[in-house]
């Protein structure tokens, strides 16, 4: 298995979703070597099941890849490096990307696998490469597109390696029919060749009781959530247009922004713009516990992202049972059958959800016990399951080809 990252080195959902599927599959007793671009994940899982494990070995290539990068993103960080650390991981994103693949594939060649898997794009280059060493399938799996990460206007290096990794791939998994149509309609991927497996429930944020929600200390005003990347593909920008409506009608209500990126310097003015100085919070980034912290505060948690290829914070948020609201534009909402759901664009319509639910404790009481029956039976075990059926029939398919 090749990947990106792996907690606590991860930026997004993708680290989170690839620890709880490779926990998962552990318990099948299916063996995993899986191949980082980061030394020194410390994860209790990883560290626990170390290389001298008969049943995991952890390769950790030194790299400077970051999940979500961009080329020019890439180029600024590595710019601020020592001549001779440059030297090693190259001066732009696809030296980088060289480097882990040939590493990766190097470093993988002793462990004779039945089956290859690798995560989203920056991994494709090795998975065919150990397809074709190994001569064994390959299953890409695919977490969020280009296309989610621009708003449809993507770099076309990026975008033309995504869709070599869907040809080469034996099988490909999404994580949402809506990511399913998305490699259909604009990556021509034949649709029975995608398997669609969602998200499990993150393992470390679990159904609570309202009495354990509730022994949080509560904030003296109602607080609106958002929890991600600052980043266009979020909808930060719709979700202060949305905050705007609600403090008109609702002027004590706090609205939290959690999360980092390169945006926050524009959206900290146009709060200010739009007069919400004073009510909109900007949090930074947040570890685990104060994420679940927030959670737990929060009257409603928003997600209202432009192109989501799934969304785990909507799950994570309602496993603490806070109401969530989030775009059709999901594949969280697939799943989460008792939430609130709305066009991204369509900001009056959002803002009149959480005016809906600050204002009417009784559905929000509903809400909360309701969206928690909904995670039941979302769990990594689960999915784990459905992942190694695909794992079977791929290999079948490919002994009888």
């Amino acid at each position: 298995m090749f990947g990106w990252e792996y907690p606590p080195l991860h930026l997004g959902g993708l680290g989170v979703a690839c620890r709880g599927l490779v926990r998962g599959l552990l318990k099948l007793d299916i063996k995993i070597t899986l191949a980082l671009p980061h030394a020194g994940s410390t994860d209790e899982g990883v560290s626990f099941l170390s290389p001298t494990e008969t049943t995991f070995h952890s390769i950790k290539i030194a790299s400077r890849l970051t999940p979500y990068d961009s080329e020019d993103d890439y180029a600024w960080r590595v710019h601020k490096l020592p001549a001779d650390v440059r030297d090693i991981y190259g001066e732009d994103l696809g030296q980088s990307i060289e480097y882990f693949t040939a590493s990766a594939v190097e470093m993988t060649k002793n462990t004779a696998p039945d089956i290859i898997h690798c995560h989203d794009w920056m991994t494709y280059d090795a998975g065919i490469r150990a397809k074709a060493f190994h001569r064994r399938p390959l299953v890409a799996h695919i977490h969020a597109t280009e296309l989610d990460r621009t708003n449809f206007r993507p770099n076309m290096w990026i975008y033309d390696r995504e869709r070599r990794g869907f040809a080469a791939a034996d099988r490909i998994i999404a994580v949402s029919n809506y990511t399913k149509g998305i490699l259909v309609r604009h990556y021509g991927v034949p649709a029975e060749k995608v398997s669609v497996v969602h998200n499990g429930n993150a393992e470390d944020f679990c159904n609570l009781p309202d009495s354990v929600r509730w022994s949080v200390p509560r904030r003296k005003l109602p607080m609106v959530l958002f929890l991600g990347r600052l980043a266009i593909q979020k909808g930060i920008h719709q979700f202060l247009a949305m905050a705007a409506e609600v403090h008109r009608i609702r002027p004590d209500v706090e609205f939290v922004i959690a999360g980092s990126g390169s945006m926050v310097g524009e959206l900290v003015e146009k709060s200010i713009a739009l007069g919400l100085e004073r009510c909109v919070i900007f949090a930074g980034k947040v570890d685990s516990n104060e994420a679940k912290t927030l959670y737990a505060q929060a009257d409603c948690f928003v997600m209202p992202s432009l192109s989501e290829p799934f969304g785990l914070v909507a799950l994570e948020a309602a496993s603490y049972g806070t109401p969530v609201i989030l775009s059709r534009q999901s594949g969280a909402g697939e799943v989460l059958n008792h939430a609130f759901k709305v066009d991204f664009w369509d900001t009056h319509k959002m803002a009149d959800c959480v005016l809906t639910i600050l204002r009417d404790d009784h559905l929000a009481h509903q809400l909360r016990s309701e969206i928690r029956n909904d995670l039941a039976s979302l769990t990594w075990a689960n999915q784990a399951g459905i992942v190694k059926s695909i794992y079977e029939r791929t290999l079948s398919n490919n002994l009888t080809a």
